[in-house]
């Protein structure tokens, strides 16, 4: 895989990954979607076909990782970590470029929340946040649900059959929709550096009307926990594998 083509694989995967997730979280939320009060349920799924859809789509020019947290994870695996900037790079302007597709898709339903009474906050269709804020619990259960994520995919790279039948991609995205089913009540299951990151920049650079607070003093704990639950499976797959 040349440069160029781990980048854009990950440039695109990650901004349909985005698209879908933070557009299936727009659809359930705000005023006048077709999909509103639909449930948490609705949620998960959406997010897991984000991933089936992007990963699927980058896989033939960049492996479609799509997540800092895995590409760490691999990286302490194998012990190459000379493209790891590359794909965390890709994984950022992806996410970036998700959320912003996101809010064009929405433009609409944006503008008649913010002239409702009252106007929901838009945060959480671009980032997660926690039920109840405690740094320690929270930073817990996004590494406890990172190591859920990477751990498992490490170990179905050790089933030949997955990869050779082309539904290795599927089945991570129905443990992406199991961790956001059962693991992803505290937090919002970020599970991904860059999913949480980018977004959450873009949210606050949009001209979204009473958008509400970017929540920066939270904003690190999405970031830390998956990175240091991904490098942790690594550690245990390594141990353990």
């Amino acid at each position: 895989m040349s440069n160029g083509d781990i980048f854009l694989g990950e440039v695109i995967g990650t901004a349909i990954l985005i698209l879908f997730g933070a557009g299936v979280v727009a659809a359930v939320v705000l005023n006048y979607s077709k999909a509103q009060n639909s449930g948490w349920i609705v949620i998960a799924f959406g997010w897991g076909f984000g991933v089936m859809a992007g990963a699927y789509t980058a896989a033939p020019l960049s492996g479609g990782q799509l997540n800092p947290a895995v590409t760490i994870g691999i990286a302490i695996d194998t012990g190459k970590w000379d493209k790891v900037p590359l794909y965390i790079a890709g994984q950022m302007v992806g996410a970036m470029l998700g959320a912003v597709l996101c809010w064009l898709v929405y433009f609409a339903q944006f503008q008649a929340n913010a002239e409702e009474e009252m106007a929901q906050p838009t945060l959480g269709i671009f980032s997660t946040s926690p039920t109840i804020r405690n740094v320690v619990a929270n930073l817990m259960t996004e590494i406890i649900a990172t190591i859920a994520l990477v751990l498992p995919i490490l170990a179905f790279g050790l089933t030949k059959g997955l990869g050779e039948s082309g539904t290795a991609v599927l089945v991570v995205s129905f443990l992406v929709v199991g961790i956001g089913l059962s693991l992803g009540g505290p937090t919002g299951y970020a599970i991904n550096p860059a999913r949480d990151l980018g977004p959450r920049i873009v949210h606050s650079l949009l001209p979204i009307p009473n958008k509400g607070t970017s929540d920066w003093s939270y904003a690190w704990i999405p970031v830390a926990g998956p990175l240091i639950g991904g490098a942790l499976a690594g550690v245990i797959f390594n141990a353990a594998f």
